[in-house]
Order: C-alpha cells, then sequence, then structure tokens
C-alpha cells in the first residue's frame, strides 16, 4: 500500500488487533486470553481493554491497528511540523477530526495527514476539497495526535496575526489619527486580538503585555511567572489595537490621557476566561496590560499548592481555632490570595458565615460572601471591615493590611471572637511581625491575637516531558548540606552522592523545561516564646532564629527538598526566595 486506502475499497483483516499484538510481543499470550475473555464477557472493544490494563501503549495498539487495515503508520514523536504545512489545515478541523498534516510533497502535490481513523473517506475528501491537496492517510497515536494539535497550533500566532493583517491591506497604509479609531471594529484588527487572546488561553499565560515602543510594538506572555516576548506588531496598527481591546473592555477610546481599568469575558472551546484590562500612558503611546482569570479554574488545595509536613500541620491547626488572625507574606504575585483561598474552600460549610472583602475579587467561591472595595464610593478595606462585623460573620478575610485603621479593626475582630485571614508585604513570614508594630498595633494584642504567620514564594516546577538527573558540583553540594542541615536525610544519600533535575526543554513545555508552578512555604506558628519577643518588640532575625529552633522549615529549605525529590530546580528556588 502507498499509505492511502483507495476509495471503496474494503480490507480483509486477516489478523485481529491482538494477534498483531502477540506477534510483534508486545502482549503475552496469557494476555491475549485475558483481553478475549473479557471481551465476551462485556463486550469492550479489544483497544479499549487493552489501554485500560495497561497490556499496550497507545502507541503499541496504533502500529497494530495500522498493520491490521493495511496502511502506513507514523510516530509523531519529535517530529517537526513546518508552519506552512500546519495552515493549510485549520485547528478547529484538526480537533474536531483528531488529524494532523506534517508533510507536503509539490511536486506530486499531495499532504501527509495523520490521523486517528484513516478510513475515513468522508473527512479525507472534505480535507482534499479544502486543502486542495491529494490526501496520503496515516494513523497514529490519538495521543500523540491530541498533543500535536495542542503544541504547534499554540506555536502559530505570528503566521495567525500575519494573516490578518494581510486579509486587511488598508492597515498597512493607514495613518495614526483620531479618525482611524474606527477602523477598531475592522474585521482584520478584531482577528488579531482574539489571535492574542486564543494564544494566553493555549499557552497558560496569566498576563498580556501590549507595549508601544519607537519603532513597533511588542507583545509579551507571563508564562510561569516569567515574561516572554512572543511577537511584534507595526508600530501603525497599536492605536487600533488598543481601541480594539477598550471597545470590548467598556473603555473611553478617546481617553489617551489616564490610566484606565475595564473588564470583558472571552471564551474559546468550552474555556471562558475573565479578563482584567488596565490601559497606561507611555511616552510612545498607551499600553495594555490585559490579566487572564480562568472562570472554571478549581481553587487547589493546600497540598495541591506545595504546603507538606510541618507547615501543614500547623497551618490546619491555626485555621481551625474559632478566632485568631492568620496571615499570609510575600512580595505581589508570589500566591498569596490563592493559598488564602485553598484555606477558606477547606473550612467553608453551611454552619458558618464568611465574608471576604477584596481589591479585586479574582476567583468566586460557592458560598462565601463576597465584596470588592470600591474607594470612589467609600468602600475601603477599614470601612468594608467595620461594616462586616455588624454581619455576624465567622471568618473575615481582608485582602491586605495596609493602614494603621485596618490592622487595628483586624486585631480587634480577632479579639472578639472571629477568625481573620489576610495578607502582608514582606518577604518572610517572621518580618510580619516587626510591620504590625511600624503599623502601630500595640505588642501585647499582636500577641494575642495572632495564630500564625505563612511566608510563600511560587517556583515553576520542572516539565516531566523532558526531566533529567544531574550530579551537582561539590560547592552546590554543600550549599545543600549546610542550607538544609538536620533535614538532608543522610540514609538517602550514603556515599555523599547528591542527584538534582533539570528540564532540558522539548516541545510540550515550549524549550524552557519548565511546565506549571507551586508554592515553597514557611509557616510560624505564634508560640509563647514568640509572643514574648514581641512584647520585647524583638527584631525579625531574632524571631526566625527561635522559630527555626521550635522546628520551622523555611522556605529556602522546603524551596531545597523540593529540588532534591525533582519537582523544582535550585536556580528556581534561589530565583525566588535567595535572601
Amino acid at each position: 500500500m502507498n499509505g492511502k486506502v483507495p476509495q471503496g475499497t474494503i480490507l480483509p483483516m486477516d489478523k485481529t488487533l491482538e494477534e498483531i499484538l502477540l506477534e510483534d510481543k508486545a502482549i503475552t499470550a496469557e494476555q491475549l486470553n485475558l483481553v478475549r475473555l473479557e471481551h465476551i464477557n462485556t463486550g469492550k472493544p479489544i483497544d479499549k481493554i487493552l489501554l485500560e490494563k495497561g497490556m499496550a501503549t497507545d502507541l503499541q495498539v496504533a502500529k497494530a491497528k495500522a498493520k491490521q487495515v493495511g496502511t502506513a503508520f507514523v510516530d509523531l514523536a519529535g517530529k517537526k511540523i513546518p508552519v506552512d504545512v500546519l495552515q493549510l489545515v485549520p485547528e478547529s478541523v484538526a480537533s474536531r477530526y483528531i488529524l494532523i498534516p506534517f508533510a507536503r510533497d509539490p511536486e506530486s502535490n499531495t499532504l501527509s495527514l495523520a490521523m486517528s481513523d484513516p478510513l475515513d473517506l468522508q473527512v479525507i475528501d472534505f480535507v482534499e476539497k479544502k486543502c486542495q491537496l491529494k490526501v496520503v492517510p496515516y494513523l497514529a497515536a490519538t495521543e500523540q495526535i491530541k498533543v500535536a494539535i495542542k503544541t504547534f497550533y499554540a506555536q502559530n500566532l505570528g503566521t495567525e496575526v500575519t494573516q490578518a493583517l494581510e486579509e486587511t491591506p488598508e492597515l498597512k497604509e493607514k495613518i495614526t489619527t483620531p479618525e482611524t479609531l474606527v477602523i477598531s471594529t475592522d474585521q482584520g484588527v478584531a482577528k488579531i486580538v482574539s489571535a492574542l487572546l486564543e494564544f494566553a488561553i493555549k499557552s497558560r499565560a496569566s498576563d498580556i503585555h501590549v507595549e508601544p515602543l519607537e519603532d513597533k510594538t511588542r507583545v509579551r506572555y507571563r508564562i510561569d511567572g516569567i515574561l516572554y516576548e512572543k511577537l511584534t506588531l507595526p508600530i501603525k496598527i497599536h492605536d487600533s489595537v488598543v481601541a480594539r481591546v477598550k471597545i470590548l473592555s467598556e473603555l473611553k477610546i478617546d481617553e489617551k490621557r489616564l490610566p484606565q481599568d475595564g473588564r470583558f469575558n472571552f471564551k474559546v472551546g468550552n474555556e471562558e476566561v475573565d479578563l482584567r484590562v488596565s490601559t497606561l500612558p507611555t511616552v510612545y503611546g498607551e499600553k495594555v496590560v490585559i490579566r487572564l482569570l480562568k472562570k472554571s479554574g478549581r481553587v487547589p488545595t493546600l497540598i495541591e499548592l506545595g504546603l507538606r509536613g510541618t507547615a501543614l500541620r500547623n497551618l490546619e491547626v491555626a485555621m481551625l481555632r474559632p478566632h485568631g488572625i492568620i496571615i499570609v507574606c510575600g512580595p505581589t504575585g508570589s500566591g498569596k490570595t490563592t493559598t488564602l483561598y485553598a484555606v477558606l474552600s477547606k473550612i467553608n460549610s453551611s454552619k458558618i458565615n464568611i465574608v471576604t472583602l477584596e481589591d479585586p475579587v479574582e476567583y468566586q467561591i460557592a458560598g462565601i460572601n463576597q465584596v470588592q472595595i470600591n474607594p470612589a464610593a467609600g468602600l475601603t478595606f477599614a470601612s468594608g471591615l467595620r461594616s462586616f462585623l455588624r454581619q455576624d460573620p465567622n471568618v473575615i478575610l481582608v485582602g491586605e493590611v495596609r493602614d494603621e485603621e485596618t490592622t487595628d479593626l483586624a486585631i480587634q475582630a480577632a479579639l472578639t471572637g472571629h477568625l481573620v485571614f489576610s495578607t502582608l508585604h514582606t518577604n518572610n513570614a517572621a518580618g510580619a511581625l516587626p510591620r504590625l508594630l511600624d503599623l502601630r498595633a500595640e505588642p501585647f494584642l499582636i500577641a494575642s491575637s495572632i495564630n500564625a504567620l505563612v511566608g510563600q514564594r511560587i517556583c515553576r516546577k520542572i516539565c516531566t516531558h523532558c526531566k533529567e538527573s544531574y550530579e551537582p558540583p561539590e560547592e552546590i553540594v554543600a550549599d545543600i548540606k549546610k542550607i538544609l542541615g538536620k533535614y538532608l536525610d543522610s540514609e538517602k544519600y550514603p556515599d555523599g552522592k547528591i542527584v538534582l533535575y533539570r528540564g532540558h526543554g522539548c516541545d510540550e513545555c515550549g524549550q524552557t523545561g519548565y511546565i506549571g508552578r507551586m508554592g515553597i512555604f514557611e509557616v510560624m506558628a505564634v508560640s509563647e516564646k514568640i509572643g514574648g519577643m514581641v512584647l520585647e518588640r524583638a527584631n525579625a532575625a531574632v524571631i526566625e532564629a527561635e522559630a527555626r529552633n521550635a522546628g520551622m522549615v523555611t522556605m529556602k529549605q522546603d524551596g531545597y527538598l523540593k529540588a532534591l525529590e525533582g519537582i523544582t530546580t535550585l536556580e528556581e528556588v534561589l530565583r525566588v526566595a535567595q535572601e
């Protein structure tokens, strides 16, 4: 066969799928009998039984199927697909029919197409008519096709935008004047904005930065906490793109001198995101930052966030007390709000009244009364907290303790029988106590009201698809031993050889070596001894030394332990947690 099943041909299937797998030594004779027996008893397809039982891989089953039906097989692992080939079949078609083009032969005018079902003649006919090429179907593993669709189409941002620009030739000639704002509703600009948003969702970005420079517009995406430049646009269409975003978020398109804030929703497939838009006038034009908040996003558990061991136990003990204050500390973007949401989700029940005061409300949690501050209307953290106390709450979340009045009210709420959660911008857990003293809180009130302090940072996780181990140099081994001390499990390394891990970069992680993020934590329970230190106005270093003596694992130690386990890298830990 040439890899193509002639239309109308019915192929004789001499051997069954399981017999071919037995021949290929993918399964044993004993497994063959078990599979056949289950097939007779349940009526389930053979391939489904093999995959469910883990007797054969998706790749082995796909190879066997290709032999069975007499069609060519292609292994997509590590295959590079040219952009011009990918453009021939839209992503919507590829996703719907589980197929992807991977090669084109201009001489024979053929398109090689990896399919989960290469005998589907209707789909082959449809693709042939759409791209005006003769299709040569190949059978490929379904999971490999899905991964390839996700990987290659996500990397195709520049092509989509270029196509949109080419479809709107007048954009190339327009001069940027107030009158040209009307082209913001043009189909070409709308396509560009849609492509920017779709790419952000597919690449797991948390923010999009659209920045005017002197001669171009730069588009950057924050993925796993790091900004990556993915695209540049002609500067002449910058105002049109900004105006389109402003129209979507109901901002004033003629106001360019003042910063503005807005929001709108955007949907890709079944995924809906809430977009927060912020504009800022710069010397070259308006900069737009769009924050993406997934509506369907589930609040992670404390364990999923990275809390464990003594830290998790200390936090759980503190949050199950009926009153007191728990403060989460860290710089902007360190995941403080997510941790608080995880805590609230854990204690949330119909038996308690939980009220939150946030700026802004990032995720909506069922059963919790969430309030967004509005300083223009007089609703601040302090005024809102004062009103909350008349709402018969059991648990109060105040987004941030940022002034003397809010600090005083939070402490009073804790002392009158409420459990209060809040955040502070300090470098570590111990630093929160002197900071509260700076906010004019009385030392004896702090000592009697604080239950626990949590310090945290966010690290990127190593990509599991390209993870590799290596032996670090001696100076790094010495540093690990010094930082971890008694927490280094010497039984694991009897010969003193420590192994670390890293990602060498692959298509799955966009060649970064990282996918996803997790927290590194320190949880400081406020003991009597630490309370006494607060009364004496001790500094953060003295308080932290006492907490460590009492068994607190610091953020850096937690990070090092996670690096030894292969969850993150030492470089990541030092990037976010180095003092």
